[in-house]
């Protein structure tokens, strides 16, 4: 069967949704969530993209990822690619690590933008892993408020919005 070929255009903008198979962990200690950040790093340098945001969940991945030049299914192949063989080599394991292939939605509005910034980074609250979304350490929320030093996300999207203002950004997230 033929997989229908995702809509995708320069500076085309997706929240990516990444699960581990048969909702197994993705992220067993501290080390694997490193090097995962460390893949899109390195990605991000040869096939160039903008990550706006993210949020690594023990079983699975949201970021929000805009691409120019490269479609996003090369993209994420070779992230996935590159983390599946760290991990299989580092547990000695075999097979699929991924969920199927993964899941994106085209963010064609600011409005949705938004809901999908807030959602992602309001995810481990929801999943009762912290009381506060900065207190996870494993998002961009942090970053993109202002507490640590953005490391290869590009906030300034999402700060648009709010007139540069990381205090209205925090606010609209944490209002809910």
């Amino acid at each position: 069967m033929v997989r229908k070929i995702r809509e995708w255009y320069p500076g085309a903008k997706y929240h990516i949704i990444c699960r581990g198979n048969h909702r197994d962990d993705l992220f067993r200690d501290d080390e694997d969530y490193k090097v995962y950040l460390n893949i899109l790093k390195e990605t991000k340098k040869k096939l160039i993209y903008e990550i706006y945001c993210y949020c690594l969940m023990t079983n699975h991945i949201h970021m929000v990822i805009a691409t120019e030049e490269i479609r996003i299914g090369n993209i994420m192949k070779r992230i996935n690619m590159c983390y599946s063989i760290y991990f299989n080599k580092k547990y000695n394991l075999t097979g699929h690590l991924f969920q199927d292939r993964y899941k994106s939605q085209l963010i064609k509005e600011d409005k949705h933008m938004l809901e999908v910034s807030r959602y992602i980074h309001l995810n481990p609250v929801k999943a009762n892993m912290v009381k506060n979304p900065e207190d996870y350490k494993w998002s961009s929320y942090s970053m993109i408020i202002g507490m640590y030093r953005e490391k290869f996300i590009n906030s300034q999207i999402i700060l648009d919005y709010f007139n540069n203002s990381r205090q209205l950004y925090q606010k609209f997230v944490e209002m809910m």
